[in-house]
């Protein structure tokens, strides 16, 4: 195992070793920020995000967003172990975030390091995001309007290094259906309980005119209902929640208006921010990915990819299977592999750009 992958791992056990729930990452920020301040990188800092630019950064080159997050689910009741002590076990390094997404940020972090000094055809800027778990608003949210232009993006979740070149959106709708309360044993009123069931059987039913070439058909699943005081009494009101996976065919926006229209029920979406996003085969980073021989395929999982408005790729050391589980663990092979393959993806970018 080389120096810097040595670095990278001697860095991920003392993240562990930091907690850093999400909106709770200032420790861990100052960890990253010393970190990239002994290698000269020159880390700015806003709110916990920690973001370095390339030496020689010029405006007029596109721009290529190298991000992770730092912050960290709580711990699991079920942990068998003390989540902040990082400990090694043959080839496992054991500790909360050292899978999701510790591996990804400290292996990024040495992949910037790497290039930072060398001429590319474009500029790099790292950005070790906080809040991601929560999509909070110091997070991603907060950072993308102060990064200035990006065209592209690598982001680093686990994903075993295979190319995650798409991510499902997500609306969460409440919905709730109004009549008119009556007596039961009279036939009174107007059933709210049937209006609901009657739209989410149109729900079950429902298709869309276009449908995403990458991400497939809009899922939609009703989740929890809800409706009545007692037995005798009709309902007035039927609340019940639809989860609604969205993908490039429509914006969420869209998406919305679309369901609103084929439901009696009044829909709120909670947010519309989660968007779907859908990278062409064609771009550089797919282009990068296959010739860095990663497979593709479509995330299940969603990420701060979620929030940008530029092609993106998710790509990054560890498996999503490990993570929010007890006694999470990344490889430390995973975490050699991922330098060296996140190294090779920069040079065939710089190659097909």
């Amino acid at each position: 195992m080389d120096t810097k992958t040595t670095e990278a791992i001697e860095l991920l056990k003392a993240l562990i070793a930091t907690p850093s729930p999400s909106r709770e990452e200032n420790r861990t920020a100052d960890l990253l920020h010393a970190f990239l301040a002994r290698h000269g990188a020159s880390p700015e800092r806003l709110h916990n995000n920690v973001v370095a630019r390339s030496a020689g950064f010029d405006p007029a080159r596109p721009t290529l967003l190298l991000n992770s997050h730092h912050d960290t689910v709580r711990p699991a009741a079920s942990y068998t172990r003390d989540p902040y002590a990082p400990a090694v076990e043959g080839d496992r390094l054991y500790g909360l975030g050292s899978n999701d997404a510790g591996a990804s940020a400290v292996s990024l972090a040495t992949t910037f390091l790497t290039f930072r000094d060398q001429p590319l055809p474009f500029n790099l800027v790292l950005a070790l995001s906080a809040e991601e778990e929560c999509m909070g608003e110091h997070g991603m949210r907060a950072l993308l309007p102060e990064l200035g232009r990006i065209d592209m993006a690598l982001v680093g979740e686990p994903t075993g290094m295979q190319a995650a070149v798409g991510e499902r959106g997500l609306v969460v709708l409440d919905c709730e259906a109004r009549g008119k309360s009556g007596h039961a044993a009279r036939n009174e009123g107007v059933n709210a309980l049937y209006i609901a069931v009657e739209d989410i059987a149109r729900l079950r039913s429902l298709r869309f005119e276009r449908e995403s070439q990458l991400l497939g058909p809009i899922g939609i699943a009703v989740t929890q209902i809800a409706a009545g005081t007692q037995h005798n009494v009709v309902p007035d009101t039927c609340r019940f929640v639809v989860d609604v996976r969205t993908t490039d065919a429509y914006t969420n926006e869209q998406t919305v208006e679309l369901l609103r229209a084929a439901l009696r029920s009044q829909a709120v979406p909670r947010s519309t921010r989660i968007r779907a996003s859908a990278l062409d085969a064609a771009h550089p980073l797919a282009r990068a990915a296959a010739a860095a021989g990663r497979e593709s395929y479509v995330s299940p999982t969603t990420s701060d990819m979620a929030l940008m408005p530029f092609p993106s790729l998710k790509m990054g050391p560890g498996q999503s299977s490990r993570s929010h589980t007890a006694d999470e663990y990344v490889l430390l092979s995973e975490i050699e592999e991922g330098i060296g393959i996140y190294e090779d993806f920069i040079k065939q970018l710089a190659a097909s750009v």
